[in-house]
């Protein structure tokens, strides 16, 4: 039996365990240490088994409280985690372009000297990048940097949520495909350039203009995605920055 049928069996196993316990929505599930053992698999295996489940909405849990049967309550936000695994590179983009200007318009009214130095030394790292690693890099430092220099922790932590959706294997496949679309050339040029364009109106407090800045570039590497793409996505229709 292969490695897919067992997982398949482990995850038959663990629904079984669920019908026949009766459990009601919100009641707590045994903690892995007891569950593993009554299934005969390991806590490993188990885990894996309870995120497909947590996914497909029958399980939920709550750091330090366990593990519950049923959809999450609403009051409950989904783990960020399993938020992360869950996203498509086109969720991404659409969240970005939504969220993201407006974050460039902010750090405009709040960038103080020393973080307009900061987002400088990220624009030049990326006109120095020679590969895909070193773009993707570059890239998101200057976004996460420019997070931080609003000072306000939710937008910071859309931006971290943003970096660690970016390391996973969707995005890393559509920016795979859209790097050797475009290249390096017009990464560390165009790419770069919007970068300073975005800097240069946080300079000027210029919030419209820093949100229009973003907005192109954003736009820019949807496009870019898009013409590399063999996929079909579903892009929003975002109405273009007032000028």
């Amino acid at each position: 039996m292969g490695a897919r049928s067992h997982r398949a069996a482990d995850l038959e196993r663990l629904r079984q365990f669920l019908r026949e316990q009766g459990c009601m929505p919100h009641d707590r599930l045994p903690p892995e240490r007891s569950l593993a053992p009554l299934l005969g698999i390991g806590r490993t295996t188990l885990r894996a088994c309870l995120e497909v489940l947590e996914a497909e909405g029958l399980v939920w849990r709550h750091v330090g409280q366990g593990t519950f049967y049923g959809p999450r309550p609403v009051h409950e936000p989904v783990r960020t985690s399993l938020l992360v695994t869950m996203t498509s590179a086109w969720d991404l983009m659409n969240a970005r372009l939504t969220i993201e200007p407006g974050i460039a318009a902010a750090a405009a009214l709040t960038a103080t000297p020393s973080q307009i130095d900061a987002l400088r030394a990220c624009i030049e790292e990326g006109r120095s990048a020679r590969d895909l690693f070193a773009c993707e890099r570059a890239d998101n430092r200057f976004h996460t940097t420019l997070a931080r220099t609003t000072g306000n922790p939710v937008l910071i932590s859309f931006l971290e949520f943003v970096s660690g959706a970016r390391s996973r294997a969707p995005w890393q496949r559509e920016w795979g495909q859209t790097y050797r679309h475009i290249g390096d050339d017009e990464f560390r040029g165009e790419h770069s350039d919007q970068h300073q364009a975005i800097v240069d109106a946080m300079v000027r407090r210029d919030a419209d203009q820093a949100r229009n800045m973003m907005s192109d570039h954003l736009a820019t590497i949807q496009t870019a995605m898009q013409s590399a793409s063999t996929k079909r996505p579903v892009i929003m229709d975002l109405a273009p920055p007032v000028r």
